[in-house]
């Protein structure tokens, strides 16, 4: 069976935001319907928004169509065991042309007990930023429960929260309970667990079209909530010239950066599980053993199975995420 299985690409799921804009359509061919499209999910297995395979034989088939029927071909032994036929992971392209609201995520325990949801740690890997655009990550100094009470109240919250300046190629590990939020004119490629639990704290007083303001879950942040003010949020990393270079590895994702100039070979076959690779600047050439090949282009994203584990990258200039479990 595992003859069937190639280089598979997925129809983006293009999600319109409030704060989204148009440069998922300007930099990357997104088919967007809006200049408010803020998030392209290009490989999600979340229950309301099942990736579809864009190309060859398996086309119009969903992801977890793949997982049920390929089951430790398409993942690997081990995560299989560990997941079944539930993908880890959701990768998505984000557009924030403004402020995102301010947020933070459950953990893998919590997340369970109230939305039966996995929690979520995150990765953002900045891909374009306007002149001093910034993310919030943390607070400036470590406060109190009753003190982040106090400054929701009085509607104050971002007085007290820890700006970062950012620039392409910066990237940052979001951990569950960091207060967070993407600032306008950022694009990133965000990596994450599968799971859309969003606590929203402030949301900059916005109201939507009919006049409403978003729901804030106050409530439920205080019991998932890091009110330290530790850093360390920024990952620090170094690139090689056509070799794989470490990002980072959590427990629940590990994200290399492959820079290609000229032709590289890849061997994941000790890995035992599925690779994706993020196009984040430049062109390349994805190639398997027989013959089968993709182009990936900044914004796009490739699913190479866990049964093929050899693959050739051919390019003159191009930066990859290469992210597993």
């Amino acid at each position: 069976m595992n003859n069937e299985l190639y280089l598979l690409k997925f129809d983006p799921i293009l999600k319109e935001k409030i704060w989204g804009g148009s440069k998922l359509n300007s930099l990357f061919n997104k088919k967007t319907k809006s200049n408010k499209t803020g998030e392209s999910w290009e490989i999600s297995d979340h229950e309301d928004d099942i990736s579809i395979v864009s190309n060859g034989p398996l086309k119009g088939k969903s992801l977890q169509y793949l997982l049920k029927e390929y089951k430790e071909e398409l993942v690997g032994k081990e995560v299989f065991k560990n997941f079944g036929i539930k993908f880890p992971l959701l990768i998505k392209y984000i557009d924030a042309a403004e402020n995102l609201s301010i947020q933070l995520h459950p953990n893998d325990k919590i997340a369970k007990e109230k939305h039966n949801s996995f929690g979520k740690t995150e990765m953002w890997y900045i891909m374009q930023a306007d002149k001093d655009a910034e993310l919030i990550l943390g607070f400036k100094e470590p406060i109190s429960k009753a003190k982040y009470v106090e400054l929701v109240e009085q509607n104050k919250l971002p007085d007290s929260l820890n700006k970062v300046k950012v620039k392409v190629g910066d990237a940052f590990i979001i951990p569950p309970g960091l207060v967070h939020a993407i600032g306008k004119g950022v694009v990133l490629a965000e990596i994450q667990q599968t799971s859309d639990v969003t606590y929203r704290i402030y949301d900059w007083d916005r109201k939507s079209e009919t006049g409403e303001k978003r729901e804030l879950h106050t409530a439920l942040a205080l019991e998932a909530i890091d009110l330290s003010s530790e850093d360390g949020h920024k990952i620090d990393y170094t690139i090689q010239s056509n070799t794989t270079s470490k990002i980072i590895a959590t427990n629940y994702f590990k994200t290399n950066i492959i820079a290609v100039d000229g032709e590289i070979n890849e061997d994941y076959s000790e890995k035992d599980c599925f690779i994706i690779l993020m196009g984040i600047e430049g062109e390349s050439i994805i190639s398997l053993e027989n013959g089968n090949s993709e182009i990936l282009k900044p914004g796009e994203t490739l699913l190479i199975p866990a049964s093929k584990p050899n693959i050739k990258i051919n390019s003159s200039g191009a930066k990859i995420l290469e992210v597993s479990v």
